[in-house]
């Protein structure tokens, strides 16, 4: 039995210091499920207090024991993926063979690759007479959205024990089942009390509440940047540490000479995963001028077989977005695609054809749009290309890097060697060469207002660490 009318602080599953919650709907049916308790800063205060107790003791924990914790959290982890690939599916509408095996697998393979870095990772290392420790931050505070909740949650959860803090979640509120769920593995685990705690909420109530908590020592967050320009600000007065991942609007560099067909493929299957809900979704496909009716035709064929339906019905290849307003916006921004003179080649607005609620969005393509456009700029978040043409391989690089954003970019050449050209002059945190996926080991993180902080292997548990110069450690 999930206790989504309470929060785990403590080690204990708890009842908010004041009753309060909202309903959790199903984005496909637009019916509400169920109800989640909302928290208060009360509630946060008592998670902080429970993770400041819990820190002088784990803190001083050896890496064989942690190592040990980490190996039993994967193997009670492994007998929910499918419970957890079914919450995510219900609660944010990923068909269910996508989120079984991408959306729980993504949570499994951060904790094994952790697992894997934590058995290696050197805290010691002598510089010149000193010796630099690296010991745990302290409290964590950690804020994960609702596209790909188990992902993010474990990318962060994983480094942090670790590196042996302590911490404090609050997952989105769209999403709470799997956060819940991922508690009762920890616990079942056997982790102690007060290291790990949970408390849901909205952001403008517990998400500032943890900014602003002069005992939280770094917040971790992924969401928008408008999100984390507020995180940011209500933190900084605590000078905490605030690593962020926040938003993206990538291109999808490809150049003359690729493989067309492959590339305009990939990179529209690519897009319409998850229904465009990712923040590394190559959103920007720019490629040859000359090219531009050949590209819209593959990329219209592919649009074509992209069947959004019931997340439990076979066949199904995109869900629908997680919340109406999320689906309101998006509408709002193929409308003005169309208004400002974009070519529609794919879908448009309203429901996909067969489909008469849930909040569903037509997987839509647009060609011939110039890097002014409002499509071309802002972050859509939902199943919706843009195809722009560029001249030559200077001014791709240059529409690429025309952006606030620099969390992702993808290049298709005729070479790996003039896709390594390019991809060098990609101002992003994360470069995809001809269709290769993330390394997992390798960070992930942004540029610009894509964020400031690195997730995933190594990179991810350093930013959970303090580094300490001790200076005659080895004697005089």
């Amino acid at each position: 039995m999930i206790n989504r009318m309470q929060f785990y602080i403590d080690g204990a599953w708890v009842d908010p210091a004041v009753k309060k919650s909202t309903p959790v709907v199903n984005p496909a049916t637009e019916e509400a499920m169920y109800e989640v308790a909302l928290g208060s800063k009360a509630d946060v205060d008592k998670a902080v207090a429970a993770a400041k107790r819990a820190f002088a003791s784990f803190s001083q924990t050896s890496r064989e024991e942690r190592v040990a914790l980490l190996s039993k959290i994967i193997e009670v982890y492994r007998g929910r993926l499918k419970e957890i690939g079914a919450a995510v599916s219900d609660e944010m509408g990923a068909p269910l063979p996508m989120a079984e095996k991408l959306q729980a697998g993504a949570g499994l393979g951060h904790l094994m690759t952790t697992l894997d870095v934590l058995k290696n990772y050197h805290f010691e290392e002598p510089v010149g007479t000193a010796m630099v420790l690296r010991e745990p931050i302290g409290v964590v505070g950690m804020i994960t959205p609702w596209n790909w909740p188990l992902n993010q949650i474990a990318c962060k959860v994983a480094p942090a024990l670790a590196a042996g803090c302590t911490m404090i979640l609050k997952p989105s509120e769209f999403t709470p089942t799997s956060a819940l769920i991922f508690a009762e593995i920890l616990h079942e685990a056997g982790v102690p009390k007060g290291v790990f705690n949970l408390v849901n909420g909205l952001g403008p109530e517990v998400g500032a509440a943890m900014s602003e908590h002069p005992d939280i020592d770094m917040i971790s967050f992924t969401g928008s940047t408008r999100a984390g320009i507020d995180v940011a600000k209500r933190a900084a007065p605590t000078v905490k540490r605030v690593s962020q991942e926040l938003g993206g609007k990538s291109p999808n560099v490809i150049l003359e000479g690729a493989d067309l067909q492959k590339a305009v493929t990939g990179g529209v299957m690519h897009m319409f995963n998850n229904s465009g809900q990712s923040c590394n979704a190559p959103s920007r496909m720019i490629v040859p001028l000359s090219k531009m009716k050949e590209v819209a035709a593959i990329a219209k064929a592919v649009a074509d077989k992209t069947k959004a339906g019931d997340p439990r019905a076979e066949g199904t290849t995109i869900g629908p977005v997680v919340n109406r307003g999320q689906w309101d916006k998006i509408q709002g921004l193929i409308k003005k695609g169309i208004d400002e003179g974009a070519t529609l080649v794919a879908g448009g607005p309203g429901l996909p054809e067969g489909v008469n609620k849930g909040f569903y969005v037509r997987p839509t393509i647009f060609a011939d749009v110039t890097p002014d456009m409002t499509i071309a700029r802002e972050e859509i978040f939902g199943p919706v290309l843009t195809i722009i043409g560029a001249k030559d391989e200077a001014e791709a690089v240059h529409i690429a890097n025309d952006t606030p954003y620099g969390l992702a970019g993808y290049v298709w050449a005729s070479t790996v060697e003039s896709a390594k050209r390019v991809g060098r002059q990609i101002r992003a945190g994360n470069v995809n060469l001809q269709g290769v996926p993330n390394e997992s080991s390798a960070p992930f993180g942004g540029y610009k207002q894509s964020g400031n902080g690195r997730e995933w292997g190594r990179y991810g548990l350093e930013e959970y660490l303090e580094a300490k110069a001790v200076a005659g450690y080895n004697g005089a």
